[in-house]
């Protein structure tokens, strides 16, 4: 595994509880400082996709040293997915290209799905190979719309909390079973 985007907090997530918000973010917060020494130990990389306006400032502030601590890291590439929505993602991209085209920088006939999906939060991340959902709901709840549009998906019972190396296992041999055309006829 190269890469691993994990949903945290879907921006549809700042309509729950005010209480409910702020315990989901010291959970966040304390994350960040408790795995810090293992993301430095295995050399994985942490990154963010979201919208960062929102984000507490404190919890704002730990996150981007976090960040800056592993941006050198070779290993796995951690995406914390934190204030995110899919359909977000690609409204954000559209405003940066509309910007470059009013301000005369980008012709409108050089957009193409490669310039859209530059714009996304974290662009460098491979399109998932694997989606997997926990909680056996049949639904992708507004997580990387564009780029899960040929990942394979697994459907897990497991309610997150819980989901385990045992269920992780389960879901990659699932996948390891799956012909892959991406559109094609074999």
């Amino acid at each position: 595994v190269q890469a691993l985007t994990l949903y945290a907090f879907s921006e549809e997530n700042w309509q729950r509880p005010e209480r409910e918000v702020k315990l989901l973010f010291g959970l966040l917060e304390k994350f960040l400082v408790q795995e810090l020494p293992t993301l430095q130990q295995h050399r994985v990389r942490l990154l963010h996709a979201g919208r960062r306006e929102r984000i507490p400032p404190k919890v704002l502030q730990l996150l981007d040293a976090t960040i800056a601590a592993t941006a050198a890291h070779d290993g796995l590439q951690l995406c914390l997915a934190i204030s995110y929505g899919g359909r977000q993602e690609i409204v954000d991209a559209v405003r940066s290209l509309a910007r470059d085209v009013a301000a005369g920088r980008l012709q409108p006939d050089a957009i193409d799905e490669a310039a859209l999906a530059a714009r996304f939060y974290q662009p460098q991340l491979p399109d998932p190979d694997l989606l997997i959902r926990t909680a056996g709901e049949m639904r992708i709840s507004n997580f990387l719309l564009w780029q899960v549009s040929y990942s394979e998906l697994h459907v897990s019972d497991v309610c997150w909390p819980e989901f385990g190396k045992t269920q992780l296992l389960a879901a990659f041999r699932d996948y390891g079973r799956r012909v892959r055309k991406f559109g094609k006829v074999l």
